[in-house]
């Protein structure tokens, strides 16, 4: 869940047996799991529809498995098994059939998802003949493909009209969600931020541990309170600190009291954290709400060669100052380094956007593939033409065709914040 942006892992390690039942592990390329999983569980003289149908959902299950880290956060050492029992076929070693190598090396890295989720589908399948499942009918599929549905057709007969198809999603080695070191009484940034919210959704199922409110990714002691709070229930030293152990179990159960790893899944959605004003800052300060606003600084240089570029370390310094006058001057506002609510609301508007629109991966993108089907354009006007059909379309991951500028917003939605 943690996982901000959906990717593709370069690799994927599977492990050869049951979860509990001693076997060896095997790391392989992603691409060539999904041949080897699509040449066990379907046949090569299927109708191309329906060998891609079934690839696309062999594809969102197996990165489902990822982004929720499933296997990792219940302590193991893998990402997926290879029994049906709990995930896909996998048989080491197996010949891989042609037809399908080349499918999957054209869309390895496409998935579906739930219309407004995050997270890949989880979406399960079986044979439809021996067993039967919620999920798509592997055979199903074949006939639906002989009467002339497309692939994406094919999927929502079986996980219903809300998934969408992402394309060329980001490929990179597996990262955990864990950031690397603890976080305590002091520690700010996108990572407080994200077990703030894990906290928050556990405590309507756990509701002794106190809501952290507002969301602000500062650990103050509101949060530290809730912290140790959670690792009283669960059984772990209640030291108000967030190392792996405790990480791990809010992942636990974030992702199993949303489902996350069902075809029933709650969804993991977009929300919004507030960097609240909490009072002016100058140089000489520290603390928590000076990181932050370096926190902000620092993403919007990245986006503006004007901006300078600046450390987090809590420390209102000289550097801070020069940030912020840039900063100040770029806006048109009083160039002083000095940040009054005014100074500070602006920073946070642009950073907000700014945030948004790189963390958040491929919302709602098409595939202009051969079968595939647009799911934005399913309600335009009749007599719309084909750019009429695309207008409303994001693509995500391509350029847009004109610059975009600190303070610019998305004309589509308007929308502001980060995901959690």
């Amino acid at each position: 869940m943690p996982i901000i942006l959906p990717y593709v892992p370069r690799t994927i390690t599977v492990h050869l047996g049951l979860p509990d039942q001693w076997a060896e592990n095997v790391t392989v390329n992603f691409p060539d799991y999904v041949k080897n999983v699509a040449s066990s569980e379907i046949y090569p003289t299927w109708e191309p529809a329906a060998i891609r149908a079934n690839v696309l959902a062999i594809i969102s299950f197996a990165l489902n498995r990822v982004y929720t880290e499933f296997y990792p956060s219940r302590g193991y050492d893998f990402q997926i098994t290879s029994t049906t029992q709990f995930d896909q076929k996998f048989i080491r070693g197996r010949n891989i059939f042609e037809n399908i190598s080349q499918l999957v090396d054209q869309i390895f890295n496409d998935y579906i998802r739930r219309q407004g989720f995050v997270e890949p589908l989880a979406a399960k399948f079986c044979n439809g003949t021996t067993s039967t499942c919620d999920g798509l009918s592997q055979w199903g599929s074949q006939e639906l493909a002989q009467e002339g549905l497309n692939s994406m057709e094919i999927l929502r007969r079986y996980y219903g009209d809300n998934i969408e198809l992402v394309v060329d999603a980001p490929i990179q080695d597996i990262t955990m969600s864990y950031p690397g070191t603890p976080m305590r009484l002091g520690s700010v940034g996108q990572n407080v931020a994200m077990f703030q919210f894990m906290l928050n959704r556990i405590s309507q199922n756990y509701p002794a541990i106190p809501k952290i409110s507002p969301v602000t990714g500062i650990f103050e002691a509101d949060t530290q309170s809730a912290v140790r709070v959670f690792q009283r229930i669960f059984n772990l030293t209640p030291d108000g600190v967030v190392g792996k152990a405790t990480w791990y179990k809010m992942v636990y159960l974030y992702s199993g009291i949303l489902q996350l790893a069902e075809l029933v899944s709650q969804g993991q959605r977009f929300v919004t954290v507030q960097f609240q004003f909490s009072g002016p800052l100058e140089e000489g300060d520290s603390g928590p709400e000076v990181g932050i606003l370096q926190h902000m600084l620092a993403l919007l240089a990245q986006f503006d060669s004007s901006l300078s570029p600046i450390s987090v370390d809590g420390q209102f310094g000289p550097a801070t100052t020069r940030a912020t006058r840039a900063y100040q001057q770029l806006m048109g506002l009083t160039p002083n380094g000095y940040v009054d609510e005014t100074t500070w609301n602006s920073i946070y508007s642009s950073f907000a956007q700014a945030d948004y629109f790189l963390r958040r991966d491929t919302v709602r993108a098409q595939s202009l593939r051969e079968d595939a089907v647009p799911v934005m354009a399913r309600e335009e006007a009749p007599g719309a033409g084909e750019a009429g059909r695309w207008d409303n379309t994001p693509r995500m991951g391509q350029y847009q065709g004109r610059p975009l500028e600190l303070g610019q917003v998305d004309g589509r939605s308007g929308q502001r914040g980060v995901m959690v």
